[in-house]
């Protein structure tokens, strides 16, 4: 069953490494970075019903968890889709995408103290690896500060906030609202994320391309990857799927690299190999810990 988590959280990471370039084809065509947010929330929610009423779930959210769903859909996506624009407007998308990726840093908190799991040093140690590695591969680190990074109190501040709305994800998925199937919390929270956020939208005229990288946005990387995610999140602990899912902007550099020429500096590439060793760091705890588990429910050791 662990092994369906992994392969689930990896596809989903995959789908949302393909965001960051065909997002950056729909800019380059003239579409606001919020726009497209909005229509992330829009597009998706019609294969979220469908999906819903074909699996034949209750839409019905109980009273003591509307409060909880509220929140899904304020900090999980109107929050995070806007204060991670922002963040990138603020400060560059460099340094919005290594903040955004102490999500791991806050999971393993939050889960440790919202979830009850252990934190174990192998979770501690692959966050660490984790969170190294996403700042090389943001180029970070090897680079002059000044080559598109601007971190300024309000840059920092919003790409740590922009990092705690995203972890927010895996604790929401794990935690009151996990009785919920991925189709009823997204059926609830992308309308009220798409009212949030439209006061802000500058709407402009898209050519067919554009349209083609919104819906391919809207459709695999928002609805399949959450669906695919959350489906992974049944086998997994919070913390080990934060931390396979950050293979996300190793996707991203690999698209980036053949579509659009984007290069990995030194720095980049030594942060790959941190994060892939992270993933190896999980997967090996995941597997050693249900068998020392046993041997001690045997008495054996």
């Amino acid at each position: 069953m662990a092994f369906r988590g992994y392969c689930c959280v990896l596809l989903a990471a995959a789908l949302w490494g393909s965001l960051g370039p065909v997002a950056k084809y729909a800019f380059s065509q003239g579409v606001q970075p919020l726009e497209v947010a909005f229509w992330r929330c829009v597009i998706p929610f019609a294969p979220f019903a469908f999906q819903a009423l074909r699996g034949g779930y209750s839409l019905r959210v109980e009273p003591a968890d509307r409060l909880a769903m509220g929140g899904f859909g304020l900090i999980c996506i109107a929050a995070f889709y806007g204060v991670y624009q922002l963040a990138i407007n603020e400060g560059g998308a460099a340094l919005a995408s290594v903040l955004m990726y102490t999500a791991p840093a806050w999971v393993a908190l939050a889960a440790w103290g919202m979830l009850g799991e252990g934190m174990s040093a192998a979770k501690l140690g692959a966050v660490a690896a984790t969170l190294a590695g996403v700042a090389c591969v943001g180029g970070i680190l090897g680079q002059e500060a000044g080559h598109g990074v601007n971190a300024t109190p309000t840059a920092v501040l919003l790409g740590l906030l922009s990092g705690l709305t995203y972890a927010m994800y895996y604790i929401f998925g794990k935690g009151r609202l996990r009785r919920y199937p991925t189709p009823v919390l997204f059926l609830h929270g992308l309308p009220l994320g798409a009212l949030l956020l439209l006061p802000f939208v500058e709407f402009s005229p898209k050519t067919p391309g554009a349209w083609v990288a919104i819906v391919t946005v809207s459709l695999l990387s928002t609805w399949g990857a959450y669906s695919v995610y959350y489906a992974g999140l049944r086998h997994l602990e919070a913390t080990r799927a934060a931390v396979v899912a950050t293979l996300e902007p190793v996707v991203a550099a690999v698209v980036a690299f053949f579509w659009w020429g984007e290069r990995f500096t030194a720095a980049g590439w030594l942060g790959a190999g941190l994060i892939l060793g992270a993933v190896g760091l999980v997967v090996w705890d995941g597997r050693r810990r249900p068998r020392a588990a046993g041997r001690e429910a045997t008495g054996n050791g």
